[in-house]
């Protein structure tokens, strides 16, 4: 570490549960953030504040004006081109000791090993209930630690998936069926739920406090209250048969 990036993340170092020791292993992390939307945004820009030294950015949106209410990632300039170019060069202008690679795909069964394969970590940001169960089941397969985040309106929920140890997303909700459709949903809602996924990536890395593992944490923006809520393994779940 040189003495620039020393200063960069100081007040990072000085908190004894990082130190310099936990700012190299931040630093030699690998994790992929699966969207480049609103939750997106946020998780990518807090990775990259953290000093999180190698970021996947996976998504196959292009930026629209509809978008910026929430997804402040991406500037007004990036309209009609890819979301993980916009994301890519966000980072970059921040910080550029971060190394990027983006896929602009949709991932799906076919792909997804070629992509995930290699990464320490994985974060939910998509925005569909089918993509984030595809994402589960890529997480089980390839036995990489997965945080899970979802918003809709003024709500939320995160939660940390530990293939083989803890509950899935499944053990929630066992079928997939929801039809997507598209909901409201406003930016405070959007970086809450994402800056607690971000936390939750940060002490998976360094193995300090309580993840939340076979935990979900329910946010009520409307009421400020937050939940939580025990998960336990479901008996015929395939996180409970692997």
């Amino acid at each position: 570490m040189n003495y620039s990036q020393s200063e960069r993340y100081d007040r990072n170092i000085l908190m004894p549960e990082i130190g310099f020791e936990g700012q190299k292993k931040l630093a030699n992390s690998k994790v992929l953030v699966c969207g480049a939307g609103g939750l997106g945004s946020t998780v990518l820009l807090n990775l990259a504040s953290l000093g999180i030294g190698h970021i996947g950015i996976i998504d196959n949106d292009i930026v629209e004006l509809s978008n910026l209410n929430r997804q402040y990632i991406h500037s007004p300039l990036y309209l009609g081109k890819d979301k993980v170019e916009s994301a890519k060069c966000r980072i970059e202008e921040f910080n550029k000791d971060i190394q990027i690679k983006t896929f602009k795909t949709r991932l799906n069964a076919e792909n997804y090993k070629n992509i995930v394969d290699g990464y320490n970590f994985i974060v939910d940001c998509f925005d569909s209930f089918e993509s984030k169960f595809l994402l589960n089941d890529i997480a089980l397969d390839m036995k990489i630690p997965l945080v899970h985040g979802g918003v809709t309106g003024f709500c939320g929920q995160v939660m940390t998936i530990i293939p083989k140890e803890s509950a899935c997303l499944r053990c929630i909700l066992p079928q997939d069926e929801q039809e997507y459709m598209v909901k409201g949903i406003v930016s405070p809602t959007v970086s809450t739920i994402a800056s607690i996924e971000s936390m939750e990536v940060l002490k998976l890395i360094l193995n300090i406090g309580e993840p939340l593992i076979n935990k979900i944490l329910v946010f009520d923006g409307l009421q400020m209250k937050f939940k939580t809520l025990n998960i336990e393994h479901a008996k015929s779940c395939k996180c409970r048969l692997n």
